[in-house]
């Protein structure tokens, strides 16, 4: 898969080293006025080692606020310097999230879209998973969201439900991947 997406892709936890190319992802999804996905984009990165300390914490559930899970953010790498996508693994569920979030949220810079690379970060954020002791995984995407629909799909997403989900204004739809069942 990596000489398709052109270079060496691999799926690490954020670093310090990677800064400037995480404000310039940052930088093009504000650009196009676009809600930031996964959730840990929005967090404050004017002091990135603040940043990077709450992004470790929350992947141990310390300092999470009221209603969250403890999660784990990842970035996918080109060639080790440039941040392609990032991914965000919930390590459980709640309520709130078998609705509207699921286990792992993902994005993809908006310069690079549209050139598989969507698929590698779920793929490799599975993997993730399940060396998380996770046997079965939620995920779920707006219907109108047809690439994020298609990696799912890619990565062995069963559609299980889809209801239109008020506060987004948008019908959801919910995949589940069974981990046992895929080659993670």
């Amino acid at each position: 898969m990596a000489a398709r997406l052109g270079g060496k892709i691999s799926l690490i936890a954020p670093r310090r080293e990677l800064e400037r190319s995480y404000r310039s992802l940052i930088e093009e999804i504000t650009a196009l006025g676009e809600k930031p996905v996964p959730f840990p984009l929005g967090f404050d990165y004017q002091t990135f080692d603040e940043l990077l300390k709450r992004l470790k914490d929350n992947s141990m559930g310390v300092g999470i606020p009221e209603g969250f899970v403890a999660n784990s953010s990842f970035w996918l790498v080109r060639d080790n310097s440039e941040i392609v996508g990032v991914s965000n693994l919930r390590h459980e569920l709640t309520s709130t999230l078998r609705v509207e979030g699921g286990h792992i949220g993902y994005g993809i810079r908006p310069s690079l879209r549209g050139q598989g690379f969507g698929v590698e970060i779920l793929k490799r954020t599975l993997s993730r998973a399940k060396s998380l002791g996770l046997t079965k995984v939620l995920l779920t995407c707006g219907k109108s969201n047809i690439a994020s629909a298609k990696a799912i799909l890619a990565n062995g997403g069963v559609l299980d439900s889809e209801a239109y989900y008020p506060p987004r204004n948008e019908v959801l739809q919910r995949y589940w991947i069974d981990l046992a069942a895929t080659a993670t």
